[in-house]
């Protein structure tokens, strides 16, 4: 097969398989932020072509969000039945399917059922859960670094993809920038059939750092103990104050990022008169910050504590949002904010992830993070509409902006609220392979 040959290729590099995992994950989650970002490209052809409003528009992008969320913690059950690679390869055939059928909407209804449940469906089978997966199953060293690196691929997608949207939408309409997306998500496809694998075992390895092979343990649940089994999962830690600081912060996190800024950064930008190419561009100059700062966040990670991190991400995140309306959306206002709000969009990840695997453990990773995203996804969600319904009611972004920046201050303080986790054990044989 071509995944042994080339571990065994990468093999005598001494380098592990599991770095050729994370470049297809990374390819799949940078085309499915792709295709989550690209609707705020479209807010305001939509709205022309249509006559849809802003709030009409932003309740299916809500949608979109919270199934993106909601759908994580059974994702990462799917993910342990039935394979990673089998559930990427539906999730991306889903998005695929679903954007080339938009070409023909023609009502509102048709945008919640295609963008909203559709893309959010086959979205949140491929979210920061499939990072949380592959992080916890091919890494017992480097996970924080591997993670961040896979966090990191939001800010490249959008880097990559939204200014390239912008302009084809500018030229020849947003139907062609969907056919563009639907084009990539294909290749992505092929690469994670050729590279991708459910575990390193599979292909005779240990995980990263471990020296020993983790057999994959046979699982003989029925269909309906595996759909159960994140419902029990999230009972048993929700009965912990940390998960509910972690839930409540991710909440705010995901208000202030992908449903505030992601969604509507074009439009606000454009209600102050610059072009959404324009716009676009500072959007992709945050992506460039962010890589790096999602990077460094991964290695930060591993070294210090977790909860000063996010109490300093979270606090100058806020701060920069407070700041965004003085900018006067000057070329120099938009560049400082894009720096200094670029450098933390994502980089809240991987500490989160590195806490909840302290309070939880590694085998119960992926689930409990899924939950934790749910509101991360739920807060993009309210803030996706709630921003939408602000600048439809009262002419004006503002109010939303405003309301995102105290509750990042918030956040900062509410982190520090949990209790110092005990120093993590070297992993075992079982804690590295994380998804049994």
């Amino acid at each position: 097969m071509m995944s042994s040959a080339l571990a065994s290729s990468l093999a005598r590099r001494n380098v592990h398989y599991g770095w050729a995992v994370v470049a297809a994950t990374f390819l799949t989650m940078l085309v499915t932020a792709g295709a989550v970002g690209a609707p705020g490209v479209f807010i305001v052809p939509l709205e022309k072509e249509f006559g849809w409003k802003t709030s009409e528009i932003s309740s299916a992008l809500a949608i979109r969000f919270m199934l993106f969320g909601l759908m994580g913690p059974f994702a990462a059950a799917f993910m342990n039945c039935f394979g990673v690679r089998r559930i990427v390869l539906t999730a991306l055939i889903i998005v695929a399917a679903v954007l080339a059928a938009s070409l023909a909407m023609t009502s509102l209804w048709q945008l919640v059922l295609l963008w909203g449940v559709g893309v959010g469906l086959g979205t949140g089978l491929t979210a920061m859960v499939l990072g949380a997966t592959i992080a916890t199953r091919w890494f017992s060293e480097r996970r924080g670094l591997v993670m961040g690196m896979l966090s990191a691929s939001t800010a490249t997608g959008q880097l990559i993809f939204l200014p390239l949207l912008a302009k084809l939408t500018a030229l020849y309409g947003w139907r062609l920038s969907v056919c563009f997306i639907c084009a990539v998500i294909a290749i992505a496809a092929v690469v994670v059939f050729l590279l991708m694998r459910d575990r390193p075992a599979d292909i005779g390895l240990p995980p990263y750092g471990a020296r020993e092979i983790v057999p994959t343990a046979p699982h003989t649940e029925s269909f309906g103990a595996l759909l159960l089994s994140p419902l029990l999962i999230l009972k048993e830690v929700a009965a912990s104050g940390a998960f509910w600081v972690l839930f409540g912060t991710f909440f705010i996190c995901g208000m202030s990022t992908t449903g505030l800024i992601q969604t509507h950064f074009i439009a606000l930008c454009g209600d102050y008169g610059l072009a959404s190419v324009t716009a676009a561009g500072v959007l992709a100059m945050m992506g460039v910050f962010d890589f790096f700062g999602t990077i460094g966040s991964g290695w930060l990670s591993d070294r210090f504590d977790n909860r000063w991190l996010l109490f300093w991400y979270y606090g100058l995140r806020g701060l920069s949002l407070l700041y965004l309306p003085y900018t006067d959306f000057t070329f120099y206002g938009l560049s400082l904010f894009a720096m200094f709000y670029g450098l933390d969009w994502i980089a809240t990840v991987p500490p989160t992830v590195k806490l909840t695997t302290r309070y939880f453990g590694a085998e119960k990773t992926n689930v409990v993070f899924g939950w934790i995203f749910a509101g991360h996804q739920i807060g993009a969600a309210t803030a996706a509409y709630g921003a939408g319904l602000t600048r439809t009611e009262f002419s004006t972004y503002l109010p939303a902006f405003f309301a995102a920046g105290i509750a990042c201050i918030i956040a900062a303080v509410l982190v520090l609220a949990l209790g110092k986790p005990e120093k993590s054990k070297a992993p075992s044989a079982i804690e590295a392979e994380a998804t049994t």
